[in-house]
């Protein structure tokens, strides 16, 4: 079947929602990401109707943000959600060892935020939904260090979703699908092909030169 690219945000939110409404059907345990590649996407307004229609859904959510200064700005933009919103250092201080089946979403987590971001999740029995995570840093590079990671926590992770916008067109993959290359054309975007993993830019860039 052709699949279509969202024709704005709102409409990549719904493709998000019932993308992660399957996956964690898949695997409700599971470490899922989400990834919305736009360049200047304001993410607080994105996070919170995220937590919002899954918890309308019937999932109990905590949107989890790495920093201080996040989780109170999240707190005063939605304060009727307020108790189910918190820090992963706040989340640490709280474990208690218990099986706990909510779901944490949690909101951009940066290489800084490596090792409490990997405790936090190590410790949670529930699922962990990550929203346009960067753990991986380039000061790594390509050391031990780096490959370490690969292996280990980064492996973890499985595509919910995924939405990139390229020079000359677009990736795309919602769970359980494949992946998806858009050409741009003049009246718009075209599927060329897909992939049944992530494709590096030397595919992409083969793919988009063959079509």
């Amino acid at each position: 079947m052709i699949k279509t690219l969202p024709a704005d945000l709102l409409a990549a939110e719904n493709m998000v929602l019932e993308a992660l409404q399957t996956s964690l059907k898949d695997q409700p345990l599971g470490r899922w990401e989400v990834n919305l590649k736009f360049e200047g996407l304001k993410l607080m307004p994105v996070a919170l109707r995220l937590m919002q229609n899954l918890q309308e859904d019937g999932f109990e959510i905590v949107l989890v943000w790495p920093d201080m200064g996040g989780t109170a700005l999240a707190k005063h933009n939605a304060p009727e959600l307020a108790n189910q919103i918190s820090s992963i250092n706040d989340l640490l201080a709280e474990k208690n060892g218990k099986d706990d089946d909510r779901i944490f979403l949690v909101v951009a987590p940066q290489p800084s935020d490596y090792e409490q971001f990997e405790l936090l999740c190590d410790k949670h029995s529930g699922a962990v939904v990550m929203l346009n995570g960067r753990l991986e840093d380039s000061a790594v590079g390509i050391g031990g260090v780096a490959r370490q990671r690969r292996r280990g926590f980064l492996s973890l992770w499985r595509k919910a979703y995924w939405l990139e916008p390229l020079e000359s067109g677009a990736l795309m993959r919602s769970h359980p699908g494949e992946w998806i290359l858009f050409r741009a054309d003049v009246d718009g975007y075209r599927e060329t092909t897909t992939f049944d993993q992530r494709p590096d830019a030397e595919a992409i860039d083969a793919a988009l030169v063959g079509t």
